[in-house]
């Protein structure tokens, strides 16, 4: 890690008068930027994604490990957020994993094969995970209660603008200088990053040089998620009976189990062992010490935290699928180019930003319940009509289909998370963001290889009944997208009936709101 005098900056520093001052809003401005490239990177091959599969020429599940395995990996990184943040500065932190990302960018333009590429992208997912559990710990240290919904709304759109260019650029790249020239200028914004970071930011918090992480558990997480996708992928090639089948999936489940059991019993050990030196005047050094757990479950004790978090999971799983499912069926089955496939996609995206934005200021203004309902019933109505598609169905309808199911998804994720992270104690929201971040990161990532491998077996039955190649796959993915339809009814029921308590908001307050505001006119 890199060394930094830069002295740390608090939260009287960074917000004065309702205002931030200058220092803190640069850092902030980088942190976000750097963030941005996270999920631009994250998104910018589901357009590349057919070419690649072509060019190496692998099946449509293993290619699309491009994508989730980019989501595994930063669910892994997010449970080091707590301990990182710990034990290293912000800048420490940023610059390292800048450097890393740029390695990845780097390996995955030069690599020969498609195993060198995988490398590379799980390099570029190592360096931008930690990233928005970073900018969300510092906004939330730094912004009043009052003004976090608006704070997070702000720095939501600037990542909301990352769906809306990246498969855009990332099929322009494709269809005019290939897929490669993607890493080329992502090698390049890495190592502008790593520039802006070591001499633009600043750190926010104090370092704890003792502080220590369980880097077994860190182990088990990879065996149990990465075995569960390794299982789920080998589907398609084998019959459930298989040992590349059942054996991977078995040892992901038992490495999950034991995951949550340690981290539950190391929270237990780590708080007893805590209360009972609170008294004292502290810890001398030497003296032996518990490791906290990589991932404090101990917040899920809170019901509305456990609420939101459900909710971001069954988002991102319904979501996420779609993103891998779509451009294939606008390249595939409807022959058109990447760079329309991204175009096709840009307009969701970008409703998506604005909506996010509008969601902070709305969740300030009215509560959580309200506009999640609004967001959840939203994204229901887009996604029935995403699974409307057929044939000869007029390639646009995609596109409104599409901006109306990520208008919905601005109006519950933020929202719905930031919400969930209010109701936790200041000192809790890292961990909360570490719980949250990893746990939708993954149902992300679970969840684009689950639903592809649901196309691909419904396509076969289909084909099997006497469907030629190309309407047995639309068919496949419709029928799919009708099972994505069911995650996101079922996050509507839990937000009508979940989401309450403080910060919540009503319906009816909403309205009284409303009202008393027209009255003061």
């Amino acid at each position: 890690m890199i060394a930094s005098a830069r002295q740390p900056l608090d939260s009287a520093d960074s917000y004065r008068d309702g205002h931030l001052s200058r220092t803190a809003f640069v850092s902030l401005v980088i942190l976000t930027f750097i963030t941005f490239v996270g999920n631009f990177t994250q998104l910018q091959l589901s357009s590349a994604l057919p070419t690649i599969v072509k060019d190496f020429g692998v099946s449509v599940t293993t290619g699309q490990w491009l994508t989730s395995v980019f989501q595994l990996v930063m669910g892994v990184m997010v449970p080091l957020t707590a301990y990182l943040t710990r034990r290293f500065t912000t800048r420490q932190i940023v610059v390292t994993s800048m450097l890393v990302f740029t390695a990845g960018s780097l390996l995955a333009w030069l690599g020969p094969s498609f195993v060198v590429v995988l490398f590379g992208r799980i390099l570029e997912a190592i360096g931008t995970g930690v990233m928005w559990p970073v900018l969300q710990i510092t906004v939330f240290s730094i912004y009043p209660l009052s003004r976090r919904g608006l704070a997070m709304g702000t720095v939501g759109m600037a990542m909301s603008v990352a769906p809306a260019i990246g498969p855009v650029i990332g099929g322009w790249q494709t269809d005019a200088n290939g897929w490669r020239s993607i890493f080329m200028s992502l090698s390049v914004i890495g190592l502008v990053s790593v520039l802006l970071a070591f001499f633009g930011l600043h750190n926010f918090g104090r370092s704890d040089r003792d502080a220590k992480a369980d880097f077994f558990s860190v182990s088990l997480s990879v065996f149990g998620f990465g075995g569960l996708m390794f299982g789920f992928t080998n589907i398609e090639a084998h019959p459930f009976t298989h040992p590349l089948v059942w054996v991977p999936i078995v040892v992901g489940v038992a490495g999950i189990v034991w995951f949550v059991v340690r981290q539950i019993h190391m929270s237990m050990v780590y708080q007893a062992w805590k209360a009972s030196h609170e008294s004292s005047s502290g810890l001398r050094r030497g003296q032996w010490a518990p490791k906290p757990a990589l991932l404090n479950l101990g917040v899920l004790r809170n019901r509305s935290f456990t609420v939101g978090t459900i909710c971001a999971a069954l988002s991102f799983f319904a979501f996420s699928s779609i993103m891998v499912i779509i451009p294939l069926y606008i390249q595939n089955d409807r022959g058109y180019s990447a760079t329309m496939s991204g175009l096709i996609m840009l307009p969701g995206a970008i409703g998506q930003c604005i909506a996010q934005f509008c969601g902070g200021r709305l969740l300030d203004r009215f509560g959580a319940r309200p506009v999640a309902l609004v967001g959840s019933s939203t994204l229901l109505i887009g996604t029935i009509m995403m699974s409307l598609i057929g044939a000869d169905t007029w390639i646009w309808w995609v596109s409104i289909s599409q901006f109306t199911r990520q208008i919905g998804m601005g109006l519950v994720l933020m929202p719905i998370t930031t919400w969930s992270l209010n109701c936790l104690a200041r000192q809790e929201v890292s961990a909360g963001s570490a719980v949250t971040n990893t746990v939708r990161q993954i149902a992300g990532a679970i969840g684009a290889p689950v639903m592809v491998i649901t196309m691909e077996t419904l396509t076969r039955v289909f084909h099997s009944a006497g469907l030629n190649t190309t309407l047995a796959n639309i068919d496949g993915v419709k029928w799919t997208l009708r099972i994505s339809a069911c995650f996101v009814l079922a996050q509507l029921l839990l937000v009508m009936f979940g989401v309450r308590g403080q910060g919540a908001g009503s319906a009816r307050e909403a309205a009284q709101v409303a009202l008393g505001r027209i009255r003061m006119r």
